[in-house]
């Protein structure tokens, strides 16, 4: 059977060589890069079999993208916590949103005035959230999410589409992919946040759709694979105003 394999990074910034990759199903680690062909150096070698090769790694590849134990500890912090991380981050926040549905959209008024096919009136609405959003996006500061909609998209999808408006009055930029493209990217399953592109803050929903935790990631070679994503993502993303335009279309 064909092994799930992971790309965790490489060493170079040209040709890609060496690299770790991690098996998803064993946890084993592919290495490969240059062979070690002196012979004088491989005679130094002890239990190289027939068959093996050895290769050159710069100490720095395993350091940054070799698994570091065998089981992570997670780091799960509150909800208070995870909010200040909206006034600490120094650059840029970025946002995947992948669930189908959020039970905390669904009661707000503004919800319910879109179930009920009403405009919604986003102006003035978390006027808090808007002015704390303003104040940050006035420091330089940039929010960007991409948010996964199904096809047809749900209930809870077309609200956020509308939502977009609001976000993106308040220095957010807002873009949509499909989940059929989000698939062939091999997206990640999970909602997440990026901060300065050096922390993951994973968001963990129970059975019903409400957040229960949030998980912070930090190892390197982790948040590599989660900024990987986040530059696919952005990058065949569409802007929520066209999205918005072809999916009513569509919808006709």
């Amino acid at each position: 059977m064909m092994r799930r394999l992971r790309f965790n990074g490489t060493g170079s910034g040209t040709d890609g060589c060496p690299s770790v990759h991690e098996d998803l199903d064993t946890g084993e680690i592919i290495v490969h890069g240059p062979p070690l062909t002196d012979p004088a150096d491989i005679t130094q070698l002890q239990h190289l079999s027939e068959g093996e090769t050895a290769i050159v790694l710069p100490r720095t590849l395993l350091v940054d993208f070799g698994p570091k134990e065998a089981t992570r500890v997670p780091r799960i912090i509150d909800l208070a916590e995870f909010g200040r991380l909206f006034t600490t981050f120094k650059h840029t926040a970025w946002r995947l949103e992948t669930r189908r549905r959020y039970a905390s959209d669904e009661e707000t008024e503004t919800y319910a005035q879109f179930s009920r096919g009403e405009p919604v009136v986003w102006d003035g609405v978390d006027a808090e959230w808007c002015a704390k959003r303003r104040e940050q996006a006035a420091l330089g500061k940039r929010f960007e999410r991409v948010r996964i909609v199904d096809n047809p998209p749900t209930t809870g999808q077309l609200y956020l589409l509308d939502n977009a408006k609001r976000n993106s009055a308040v220095g957010e930029e807002i873009r949509n992919i499909t989940r059929a493209r989000a698939e062939q990217l091999k997206l990640p399953e999970e909602d997440f946040w990026i901060f300065d592109s050096r922390l993951v803050a994973r968001l963990n929903f129970d059975d019903s759709d409400n957040l229960n935790d949030v998980e912070l990631i930090t190892e390197p070679a982790a948040v590599n694979r989660y900024t990987q994503a986040r530059d696919a993502a952005w990058h065949y993303a569409i802007p929520y105003e066209q999205f918005a335009e072809a999916t009513a279309s569509a919808q006709q």
